[in-house]
C-alpha cells in the first residue's frame, strides 16, 4: 500500500490541560479523532454524509504510547495514515508532534465499519478504492 499522509494542525489551548498546563492524556483522542475525519475529507468523504448514507466507523481498539508531553499554547502536527485495511476495519496510524519534531504520541487505532442499526458492514467500495490506490 502506497502511502498518503494527513497533517492536521493542533494548537493546546487552556482547555486541553491539566493543572500543570500540561495536555490531559484523553484529549489525544480527541486530535485522533480529527486527525482521521481530516484524512477521509482530504480523500473525498465526508463523515456527516457518510453517516447518512448509514456507513459509520466506530472505534474498535486504540494502542497508544505516550511519549513526550505536550503544553500550553504549543502547535502540533496529528499526521495520519493507513497502516492496514481488511473488509469491515481500518488500522489509523497516528503521530502526534511538536514544531521541534519531538513525538508526543503514537498510535494505532483500530477502526469498524457499521450500519446505522450497528451491525458490521463492508467498507463502501469507494472508499475501499481510493485507500488501496494511495
Amino acid at each position: 500500500m502506497k502511502s498518503f499522509t494527513s497533517h492536521l494542525p493542533v494548537r493546546i489551548y487552556y482547555e486541553d490541560t491539566d493543572c500543570g498546563n500540561v495536555v490531559y492524556y484523553a484529549n489525544y483522542l480527541k486530535y485522533m479523532e480529527r486527525g482521521r475525519t481530516e484524512f477521509l475529507r482530504e480523500l473525498g468523504f465526508d463523515v456527516y454524509d457518510l453517516h447518512n448514507k448509514g456507513t459509520l466507523f466506530v472505534v474498535a481498539e486504540a494502542s497508544i504510547k505516550y511519549k513526550k508531553s505536550a503544553r500550553l499554547n504549543e502547535l502540533l502536527d496529528v499526521v495520519t495514515s493507513v497502516s492496514q485495511i481488511s473488509f469491515a476495519t481500518i488500522i489509523f496510524h497516528h503521530e502526534i508532534v511538536k514544531q521541534n519534531h519531538d513525538v508526543c504520541v503514537i498510535s494505532d487505532i483500530k477502526v469498524a465499519c457499521i450500519d446505522s442499526n450497528g451491525k458490521i458492514k463492508r467498507i463502501p467500495q469507494e472508499i475501499l478504492n481510493k485507500l488501496n490506490g494511495i
